[in-house]
């Protein structure tokens, strides 16, 4: 089947600009087009936006999921292994990024429970107070 471009936005829950930037970033081939000039996507096309959104969802980088669709082009270039190894670097990097954010809620939460949210003037903030001190952060 061929979908011009707003029909394969549709199919793909994916915006027109969004499927052109993966054209150009190479993770979407361009498509044939038609005597009106008009990309024309096949079924293919669907599924492989549909991968890489999944992908997105889990937290895989462009690069990432450039990686993985030559794999899934290709199954017999690598390993599961190495597609294995792609989850589990991700990983990693999520688990780093998830006590970043578990820090960061700390530091805002101890500076937020400072603060007696009375209603005098802000020059008494103990949330600015903090956000000006030297050595911020540091525990």
């Amino acid at each position: 089947m061929a979908y011009p471009i707003g029909k394969f936005s549709k199919l793909t829950g994916c915006n027109i600009e969004t499927l052109r930037f993966y054209e150009r970033e190479g993770l979407l081939p361009p498509p044939p087009r038609g005597d009106n000039g008009y990309r024309y996507y096949n079924d293919e096309a669907v599924s492989r936006v549909k991968f890489i959104l999944h992908a997105k969802q889990l937290g895989f980088s462009l690069k990432d999921i450039s990686e993985l669709l030559s794999i899934r082009v290709d199954k017999n270039a690598r390993t599961c292994a190495d597609v294995k190894q792609i989850a589990v670097d991700k990983l990693t990097i999520i688990r780093q990024r998830i006590d970043e954010l578990e820090a960061m809620h700390q530091a805002l939460s101890r500076v937020a429970d400072a603060c007696d949210g009375a209603e005098h003037s802000a020059h008494y903030c103990t949330i600015l107070q903090s956000l000006e001190a030297d050595g911020f952060g540091k525990d």
